[in-house]
C-alpha cells in the first residue's frame, strides 16, 4: 500500500481567505475558526535525506517531491493556451483545464494524442491559496496509493502556480449523487458500495502508522472516480500531519467544510484521525440517502442530514426512510442495514467510540464480498435501464476525453471562513 517512508518534513498549513460563504449556503461552505494558531506538522517522505525542519523557501519544499517540474509554457501548450472550452471545473482556488501530454516524455501533444491530464491553475489573488498549493504538492508528491489521485507535476514560475493530475473521466462523487440529468444517472447499489470502500481505503492509508496524515476535508466533491468507478481522494490543501509520540491530537485552527466536520473538532480545534472518521460517516450517509449533508431546500427539520437521519439508522423498520428513493428498492436490505449501522458508528458524538478507518474498511469489504453475486443480480435491472455496466450501451455522457465542454470532473474548493 505504498513504500516504506522515512524522514519527516515540515508541512505548510493553508488557511482560506477567498470568497466568504455564509453558514446557510450549504454543504460546500468552508469553515474556519480561530482556535489557536495555525501549526506546522510533520509529513513522512520517501527519502533518507534530512530536510530543514522549517522551509525557508519554496525550493526547499518542492525539491523533496517525486513529481515533474513543468514550465508554464509547457502547460500552456498542453491545454491549448488554457482555452475556455478546456475547462473541467472552477472554484475559489482557480480553474481546472483539460490537457494532453506524451505518456513517456510528458511533453505537450495535440488534443486527442497521448495521455489526458487535468491542470489546476491557481488564481493570483492571495498568498493563502499559494500555501494550500504548497501543501498539496508536499502531500500528493510523496504519497502514492491506488485510492489517492496521482499528482503528475507542478509549475512554479514567476507568479504562476499550477498542479498537474491524472485525469479522472467519471468526475466527482458529488456529481453522481446530486446532479440530475441524462449525464448523471443514479448510481446502483453495488457501485455506491464500491466507491465507499475505495474512499475508505484511501483514508485508512493516510491514517496508517507509516503515514499518519489527517485529511481534514473529506467530502463528496473531493472523491474522484476513474473509468471503472475506482474512488480516489483529491485536494490535499487542508491535510495535516497527525499527532506523534504521546500526543493524542493536533491543536489547530478549525478548517474544513460545514456539514462534514466533527463536532469536537468544531468545538475545540483538536484534530485526530477520528475527525476524518466522522466526515466519512457523513459521506457514507450521503451515499446511502442521495441527500446532501446540508440542504436548505429541504423541508424544515431535514436541512441537516446527520440530525435528520441519525434516529433512523439503527431502526430496521425505518431505515427505508433514509435510503435513496432513486435506488427503486434495488438493494439487499440486510446489507443496507449494516451499512447504515456503520454510518451511525462513524457519527458517534464521542470520537473515541468511532471505529478506525481500518475497521471501516473491514466492514465494507465484508459487505462487498458477501453480497457480490447478490448485488449483481439485484442491480442488473437498474444498470440496464440506466445504461450502466457491461453488456449495455452507455448513456451519451459528454466525454471529457472527447473534448466535451461540461464542467463536471473536478471539485470546486470554495473557501469561506465562517467564524472570522
Amino acid at each position: 500500500m505504498g513504500s516504506c517512508l522515512s524522514g519527516r518534513i515540515k508541512a505548510v498549513n493553508p488557511s482560506y481567505s477567498a470568497s466568504t460563504l455564509v453558514r446557510s449556503s450549504g454543504a460546500n461552505s468552508k469553515i474556519s475558526s480561530k482556535h489557536g494558531n495555525v501549526l506546522s506538522g510533520n509529513i513522512s517522505q520517501a527519502s533518507s535525506s534530512t530536510v530543514p525542519p522549517t522551509p525557508r523557501s519554496e525550493g526547499e519544499i518542492l525539491q523533496s517531491t517525486n513529481v515533474k517540474s513543468f514550465t508554464f509554457n509547457e502547460l500552456r501548450n498542453a491545454t491549448r493556451n488554457f482555452r475556455p472550452d478546456s475547462v473541467l471545473g472552477e472554484g475559489g482556488f482557480g480553474s481546472v483545464f483539460k490537457g494532453w501530454v506524451d505518456e513517456q516524455t510528458l511533453t505537450a501533444t495535440k488534443p486527442g494524442i497521448g495521455m489526458v491530464i487535468a491542470v489546476k491553475r491557481l488564481n493570483h489573488d492571495g498568498f493563502q491559496g499559494h500555501k494550500e498549493w504548497l501543501a498539496e504538492v508536499n502531500y500528493l508528491g510523496q504519497l502514492h496509493h491506488p485510492n489517492l489521485v496521482k499528482l503528475i507535476g507542478y509549475c512554479l514560475e514567476d507568479e504562476h502556480r499550477l498542479l498537474v493530475y491524472e485525469f479522472m473521466p467519471r468526475g466527482s462523487l458529488e456529481n453522481h449523487l446530486f446532479r440530475r440529468g441524462s449525464y448523471f444517472q443514479p448510481l446502483p447499489w453495488n457501485l455506491r458500495m464500491k466507491v465507499a470502500l475505495g474512499a475508505a481505503r484511501g483514508l485508512a492509508f493516510l491514517h496508517g502508522s507509516e503515514i499518519k496524515v489527517i485529511y481534514r476535508d473529506f467530502k463528496t466533491s473531493n472523491i474522484l472516480l476513474d473509468l471503472n468507478y475506482c474512488a480516489k481522494l483529491s485536494d490535499f490543501g487542508l491535510a495535516k500531519d497527525g499527532p506523534i509520540g504521546d500526543k493524542t491530537h493536533v491543536s489547530t485552527r478549525v478548517m474544513g467544510t460545514y456539514g462534514y466536520a466533527a463536532p469536537e473538532y468544531l468545538a475545540t480545534g483538536h484534530l485526530t484521525a477520528k475527525s476524518d472518521v466522522y466526515s466519512f460517516g457523513v459521506v457514507l450517509l450521503e451515499i446511502l440517502s442521495g441527500r446532501r449533508a446540508v440542504d436548505k431546500n429541504r423541508p424544515s427539520g431535514e436541512h441537516y442530514l446527520v440530525e435528520w437521519a441519525k434516529p433512523y439508522l439503527t431502526n430496521k423498520r425505518k431505515i427505508f426512510r433514509v435510503l435513496d428513493t432513486r435506488l427503486d428498492g434495488k438493494y439487499p436490505l440486510e446489507k443496507a442495514q449494516r451499512a447504515a449501522s456503520l454510518a451511525f458508528q462513524c457519527l458517534a458524538t464521542d470520537g473515541r467510540l468511532r471505529p478506525s478507518m481500518d475497521e471501516v474498511v473491514s466492514v465494507l469489504d465484508q459487505l462487498q464480498e458477501t453480497t457480490k453475486e447478490a448485488d449483481k443480480e439485484r442491480t442488473e435491472p437498474i444498470m440496464q435501464s440506466h445504461s450502466f455496466g457491461s453488456g449495455s450501451v452507455r448513456p451519451k455522457m459528454e466525454s471529457l476525453e472527447e473534448g466535451g465542454n461540461t464542467k463536471l470532473s473536478y471539485p470546486r474548493p470554495l473557501s469561506s471562513p465562517l467564524f472570522e
